[in-house]
Order: C-alpha cells, then sequence, then structure tokens
C-alpha cells in the first residue's frame, strides 16, 4: 500500500469514527476546543476588531486556550499544522534552520509582526524575522493571515502575515506563573530515552490602578541529537528569552504600552556539504525596545507602533562571519469607525535598516569589514490607506493601496479589493470570498550591497494574489472553508552564474506561478468531543518547488475526558518533495526525492489544585517512523516530555 492510499484510508477511518460517535454522542464535562463563534474576533486583515464572520478571508486563528494544548511544541511547530504552510526544519535538530514555505512562497514573502509591529533581521539575506528566537510560553495567540497583504503591512507580506501577540499584564494585582517541561530528544533508531530537552519559563505581571506590568523570563537547552543524519556527536541547543512590557493608562482617552525584550540563541551544527560531523556553531542576539502610544477620541484612535530592533549573529565554521543589524520601524495611523459599516485607515509607515558583516579574507587570521553600515541602509516612507464597507444586506469590502517609497529603487504602489457576501440561514451562514492583491518585496542589504555578490540596481519582486473560496457555518457545531489561490511573481530575485566562478543577485524576467487549494473543516460532535482537519494542495513551477509538499494533510481530535482532563491526538501527511544537494565532483546541484511521511502524536493534561497547576505530558510520532525532512539531516523520531504548568 503506498503513503497516499494509507493517508486516505486514516481519514476514511476518521470519518467512520466521526460516524458513530455522531450516534453515540458523548456529554462528559465541559467544552474542550470549540469550533469558532460568530462572535469571534480577528484584527489582521483590516487592524480593526471585527467579527469573524465578516472577513472575506480564511483567517486561521490560534488562541490561547488552544496553546495551553500545545504545551511542550515551539512556535514554528504550532504554525505548522496551518493549511497552506510548510515550516521546513521543524522535525530536525532544535538547532536546524527553518524555511518557510507558504504557497509554494518562500522566507522573503513571509512577514512576521509581533504585537502588530513588523520584525525582521536586515542582515539576512531574505531579510527575514527567524521563529527560533520566540518562546512559546511567552505567547497570547496568533492569527496568521493568508494571501498578498502589503497594501496594510507593506514589504514582505506576500504570502502570509503571521501576527504574533504576547502575553499582556493580568487584571490582578500580582499573578505569577511557573512552567517546566523535561523530554527526550532522539532519532527513530534510538530508545533509550534520555532526558535532553529542557524548557522553563516564570512570568510575574499584575495591574496596579492604572498601572500595568509583565516580566518574564525563558529557558530552553536541548541536546542528544546531531544535526546531520550520519553524525555521532550530538549538537546542542541553547536559548534564552527574557520580556519586560510596561503600560499606563493616563486617562479613558490616553494609554501608553513601551517594552523591552531580549531573545538569544547558540545552535551547533556540522557541515552539510561534507557530511560529517564539525564544531561549527551559530549564535544570534536579539534585542528590542518599543512603545505604542494610542490617543482614542469619539469613534477613532490614533496610533502609533515605534520600535527599535538589533540583532547580532556570529557564525563559526570553515566560513566565520559576524553580522550586525539595526532596523527603526514606526507605524503610525488613525482608525475611524464611521457608522460600523464603515471602517477606515489612514497611516504612514517608516523605516531604517541597516546592516555590517565581518568576514576572514583568505590568508589573513583576522576579521575584517566585509560591508560598511554607512553604505549597507535604506529607508522607506510608505503611506497607506484602507476602508471596510459591511451592509446590512450580506456584502462586505475590504480594499486598500499603499505607494511605497525606497530609497534606492524609487516608488512602487500596490493595492488590494477583497469583497465578499454572506448569507445568514437558519441553522448558521454560508460565505462567498474573492480577492485581489499585489504584494512587494524589497531587496535585502545583502543582495544589494554585498561586495562580491550584491547588485545595486535590483528591483523589488512583484507579487499578485488571487483568492476565490467559500465558508459553510453551522451554528455552534462546525466551520468548513475552501480557498482556491493563484499566485504570480515577477521580478524574482536570483543567485545567478555569469560564468568564471562570478556570481551576482539578478532580477529575473521570467514570470513565476503558484496555485492551489486549501480546505479547512472543523465539528464539534458534542461539548467534549471535536474534530480539525486542513488538506493543501500546492501546484508551484519546477524551478520554485523545492521541498514543498504537492498535498500535506493535518487533523487533530481533541476529547475533554472531564472538567480536569484533556487528550489529543493529531496527525500530519506530507506528501513526496524534491530536494537539491551540492555536488562537490560536478560542482553541480543533483535533483533527489524526499519520500512521503506520516506522523501521529499525543497529547494529554490534568488540572489540579484547584485548576491552579496542569500536569501534562506529550509523545511525539508515537509510531517512530523514519523520514527526512532535509536530505541528510537528522530528524526526531518517537519522543516523550512531560511538563507543569503553574498559576498562582
Amino acid at each position: 500500500m503506498n503513503n497516499k492510499t494509507k493517508v486516505f484510508g486514516v481519514l476514511a477511518f476518521g470519518m467512520s469514527i466521526c460516524s458513530v460517535a455522531q450516534q453515540f454522542p458523548i456529554a462528559i464535562g465541559t467544552d474542550s476546543t470549540k469550533v469558532e463563534q460568530l462572535d469571534e474576533v480577528v484584527i489582521s486583515d483590516s487592524k480593526f476588531n471585527l467579527k469573524r464572520e465578516n472577513s472575506g478571508k480564511v483567517i486561521t486563528k490560534i488562541t490561547q486556550k488552544e496553546l495551553q494544548h500545545l504545551q511542550g511544541k515551539s512556535i514554528a511547530e504550532i504554525i505548522n499544522t496551518t493549511a497552506g504552510i510548510e515550516i521546513n526544519g521543524t522535525k530536525s535538530s532544535a538547532g536546524q534552520n527553518l524555511s518557510y514555505y507558504v504557497r509554494g512562497g518562500r522566507n522573503r514573502q513571509v512577514l512576521v509582526l509581533i504585537d502588530g509591529i513588523a520584525v525582521t533581521d536586515a542582515s539576512q539575506i531574505a531579510n527575514d524575522y527567524d521563529l527560533r528566537l520566540l518562546n512559546a510560553d511567552q505567547v497570547e495567540s496568533i492569527e496568521i493571515l493568508k494571501g498578498a497583504s502589503s497594501t496594510l503591512y507593506g514589504s514582505g507580506a506576500a504570502t502570509a502575515v503571521i501576527n504574533i501577540e504576547l502575553k499582556k499584564a493580568s487584571k490582578n494585582a500580582a499573578s505569577a506563573n511557573f512552567r517546566s517541561v523535561l523530554g527526550s530528544n532522539q532519532s527513530s533508531n534510538e530508545n533509550d530515552y534520555s532526558i535532553e530537552d529542557f524548557r522553563n519559563s516564570v512570568s510575574v505581571n499584575g495591574t496596579l490602578g492604572q498601572f500595568n506590568y509583565l516580566g518574564s523570563f525563558g529557558h530552553q537547552f536541548t541536546d542528544g541529537l546531531s544535526a546531520i543524519s550520519t553524525g555521532t556527536e550530538s549538537d546542542p541547543y541553547n536559548a534564552i528569552n527574557g520580556n519586560l512590557k510596561l503600560g499606563y493608562e493616563f486617562s479613558e482617552s490616553f494609554k501608553l504600552n513601551t517594552y523591552a525584550s531580549f531573545d538569544k540563541f547558540k545552535a551547533d551544527f556540522d557541515d552539510g556539504f561534507s557530511g560529517i560531523d564539525t564544531d561549527d556553531m551559530s549564535k544570534t542576539n536579539q534585542y528590542r525596545l518599543g512603545l505604542s502610544p494610542e490617543f482614542s477620541y469619539n469613534n477613532g484612535s490614533i496610533t502609533l507602533n515605534a520600535a527599535y530592533n538589533n540583532i547580532e549573529r556570529e557564525i563559526f565554521s570553515s566560513f566565520p562571519a559576524q553580522f550586525n543589524a539595526q532596523s527603526f520601524i514606526g507605524d503610525l495611523f488613525n482608525r475611524y469607525n464611521f457608522n460600523d459599516q464603515f471602517y477606515t485607515v489612514l497611516g504612514v509607515n517608516a523605516q531604517e535598516n541597516q546592516m555590517e558583516s565581518f568576514t576572514i579574507p583568505f590568508g589573513s587570521t583576522d576579521f575584517e569589514q566585509s560591508i560598511d553600515p554607512k553604505e549597507a541602509s535604506f529607508t522607506i516612507i510608505d503611506p497607506y490607506v484602507n476602508m471596510v464597507y459591511l451592509s446590512d444586506f450580506g456584502l462586505n469590502v475590504n480594499i486598500g493601496a499603499r505607494l511605497n517609497n525606497h530609497s534606492e529603487y524609487g516608488s512602487h504602489m500596490v493595492y488590494s479589493i477583497n469583497p465578499s457576501f454572506k448569507k445568514d440561514v437558519g441553522f448558521g451562514y454560508i460565505k462567498g470570498m474573492t480577492s485581489y492583491s499585489t504584494a512587494y518585496i524589497t531587496p535585502s542589504l545583502y543582495q544589494l550591497i554585498e561586495p562580491l555578490y550584491g547588485n545595486a540596481e535590483l528591483d523589488p519582486e512583484e507579487n499578485t494574489t488571487i483568492e476565490i473560496g467559500a465558508e459553510f457555518h453551522i451554528k455552534d457545531k462546525a466551520t468548513f472553508s475552501a480557498i482556491y489561490f493563484t499566485r504570480d511573481e515577477k521580478n524574482f530575485i536570483d543567485f545567478v552564474d555569469l560564468g568564471g566562478f562570478v556570481y551576482q543577485y539578478q532580477n529575473q524576467p521570467t514570470e513565476f506561478t503558484a496555485s492551489g487549494i486549501e480546505m479547512t473543516a472543523k465539528y464539534q460532535f458534542s461539548k467534549s468531543l471535536s474534530i480539525g482537519t486542513n488538506a493543501t494542495y500546492t501546484k508551484v513551477e519546477e524551478d520554485l518547488n523545492l521541498r514543498i509538499p504537492e498535498l500535506k494533510v493535518n487533523a487533530n481530535l481533541n476529547f475533554q475526558v472531564c472538567e480536569a482532563t484533556f487528550m489529543s491526538i493529531t496527525y500530519q501527511y506530507n506528501d513526496d518533495r524534491r530536494d537539491s544537494v551540492f555536488n562537490s565532483d560536478t560542482f553541480m546541484n543533483d535533483d533527489m526525492t524526499l519520500k512521503s511521511y506520516s506522523l501521529f502524536d499525543f497529547y494529554i493534561s490534568h488540572k489540579i489544585v484547584k485548576n491552579k497547576m496542569t500536569l501534562f505530558a506529550n509523545v511525539t510520532n508515537i509510531f517512530n517512523a523514519d523520514y527526512e525532512e532535509l536530505y541528510g539531516y537528522s530528524t526526531r523520531g518517537r519522543n516523550i516530555n512531560i511538563g507543569f504548568s503553574l498559576n498562582l
């Protein structure tokens, strides 16, 4: 039986279980993870808190309650269960680099927001943000908006915007949370289950009159697994995170929130080109400072999100390097609600990026500056507007435009239009959606300035996305959605061989297309039993389909055994993927196929001590599947972790 037959067999088996469950409903305990209710609100597609049912996008929202059932997993692992998303590296060693493949795109086309503020690394080739820097225990919720969204969020928002909201202070004068997880970290050919994964976090927060505060600290140390599959020496990963948030409400109309944070990790890695154990290591330190004043007035508000971000990266290997990057971002916008039917956002986004790098030239033993920060910088000033109209007969329209003004390549206009129509029926609603939106990806400083490969004449990459879909909602029971997307890429920036071992980044004249279908379903069989599933089919042209599964399926079965005990089983199927490996004999890349695989995980939690303490345990890759996520690199086999969370 091939793997595709297996996966559909599993789904059929799941459907038969569902059928039995409908005939014999279980009504023990309280609600588990509920389906999305009509009063659920989302913000990512409009910057307003609007009902999800009025959105013309299929937005995935991962709530705090759902995150509580995913304890012991990283942010990247959690997001990797979303329709249309494949994050490569989540199943390998803890320090493995992450690659974001969303709707056939790459890292440069995914924008990460933290508390509504865009975060990037100006020293990265793709200018992307490394999700390894975030501690899952510090996160309150996650919204994932797919499709081109540059009109609201600017550069990089071409395939997805991942909006991560960090936890806020509680309303009590003083509250605290402690969390600790211990677990194994081994490949499928090991079975000793040694304790090699340690994760701990603590948070203290509260509200005193008009003042609120939150301080948190997290630590992770993971060992036991070599970065490469043939390695005999383990490659540890060590990360620490600190976060301080302070807020003050001066009046009913004016409040100020500030924050300071640091995130650091150190990861050992091996030489993947030669396939041998090495003592290589990468270190990344991130420091962030920000403030967010908000002034409210009748029917509107003015908000400023301003942040400074500093990242220091250092590579210890046969090709050592040091990188420093700074970015300043300010997003000033006015929100106005005319009459609960017409909402507008008018804003201006400004940012400055700067980087420098150091390398050791051939024949030397000392670092020398290779990229000068006085030259490696650019500024962006983007005015933008977005409008939402909610009619009283079911038609909803979301439109926007942005004028990107870049100090290096000039101006560029992007726009979007997203109409939808919702029909209320006795059992819930039926909604049809469509959108046409454009996006741009600014060339990174590395691509523009790097002495050997940079090209100051680069233009921004352009993406155009068309979406057509439908959503079907049964009140308090189920939500089903399906969406078709097609995305065109222009001015693709590629690393081009000019001959004679000379390479340069250049815009390609060829246009590329990616398309696919995303389907999601959630069904609440009873107050204690629910199921959720999503499936994505992605078709990408051969030049861009590296490590992207054509078919990917996620499913979860949640069961609230009693008021105190919760259990879930999750399933993931990844189709065959193409990988490419450099051949040192031919100086060419060899293509190969990574076989499909299926993974099952089990989670259980139990509340004790008047619901103040929760004990939990995970078993991942239950059947100890042996597979490859990335050619030549290790993947995790069956592993177990246990932990507790204490609220005071």
